[in-house]
């Protein structure tokens, strides 16, 4: 869920001119030099706001003036916000790159961040479903009526792809190159990438189109590919709301999200023997450490590996 950006609370000082400016700066840049997406440059606007906002109230009008105890004090009180570590994290994430941006601008002389670290974090493995699992969770929508066609479609193309939730919000018909077997996403960074789709996700995908995309669009609808009812562009909320409802109708005992499907998706390649570092490719991922994340072998496996291929197993 995407957090509101801070509202000024009763006490709060207003932001200097000067501060307001570095912080516009650092978002552009951000924007045009780096491509991010707006969901990060609304983070990081969040984020930056958040911590302007401490420094002002902490008499500081210059960030010529802030030392790491000013950064401290905005992550001690995060944390008695009840904040999870790795938001908290975020933040310093945040904080760190406006920082170095402006000495790299020569705006600043000195970098408060340096030896501030970010608070220790387990990495936690996100639920993936079993190919049952799965199966039972394609055959919940009600493909008699235009919403549940849209809704296997959508279980269906994350399963097929690993999509992003924005990334499958904001697909355009245009980049469905079903004849092609192949999806054009545009994904954090604004690089596109192209990734295969299954015969199956196909079929369905196709169904959507021809006889449920065409019952929930209005005159004025674009060419979002996921409409709402009312001929609108789904949410990234409406599509969690789809996922986990499916999950509990088939009755699965974990937590279905998008991210599951995303999950299980690299997880069942792998599985199979794919190479990490194509699914990095369709994953998206920039960095083969995030793709990591999404290898897991159990015991079991682990002792057939053994048995099958060890000379003394």
């Amino acid at each position: 869920m995407t957090e509101p950006t801070p509202s000024p609370k009763a006490g709060d000082q207003p932001l200097p001119p000067v501060l307001e400016r570095a912080l516009e700066r650092f978002l552009t840049s951000m924007t045009q030099d780096k491509g991010l997406s707006a969901n990060t440059i609304d983070a990081y606007r969040r984020d930056l706001l958040r911590y302007l906002q401490t420094l002002v109230n902490q008499e500081i009008e210059s960030l010529e003036e802030v030392r790491h105890e000013h950064i401290s004090h905005l992550l001690h009180l995060l944390s008695d916000a009840g904040l999870s570590p790795s938001t908290i994290a975020r933040n310093l994430t945040s904080i760190k790159r406006f920082h170095q941006f402006l000495l790299l601008q020569s705006a600043l002389q000195h970098d408060p961040t340096d030896s501030l670290e970010a608070p220790k974090l387990e990495r936690k493995l996100p639920d993936f479903l079993t190919i049952g699992e799965i199966e039972r969770l394609m055959e919940v929508p009600e493909l008699s009526e235009p919403r549940g066609l849209r809704d296997r479609a959508i279980l269906e193309l994350l399963y097929a792809t690993g999509l992003r939730v924005s990334e499958l919000i904001s697909l355009a018909r245009r980049a469905l190159l079903l004849d092609s077997s192949l999806v054009r996403v545009i994904g954090k960074t604004q690089h596109g990438r192209l990734v295969p789709i299954g015969r199956q996700a196909i079929f369905y995908v196709e169904r959507y189109l021809r006889d449920g995309r065409t019952h929930l669009a209005r005159p004025d609808s674009d060419e979002t590919v996921f409409l709402n009812s009312r001929g609108g562009p789904l949410s990234r909320m409406s599509i969690w709301k789809i996922i986990s409802t499916a999950g509990e109708k088939a009755g699965l005992e974990k937590d279905v999200s998008p991210h599951t499907l995303r999950h299980s998706f690299a997880t069942h390649l792998l599985e199979g023997g794919a190479n990490l570092r194509i699914v990095q490719e369709l994953l998206g991922h920039t960095d083969i450490s995030t793709t990591q994340i999404y290898t897991h072998i159990d015991s079991q496996q682990l002792r057939e590996v053994h048995e099958k291929y060890h000379p003394r197993g």
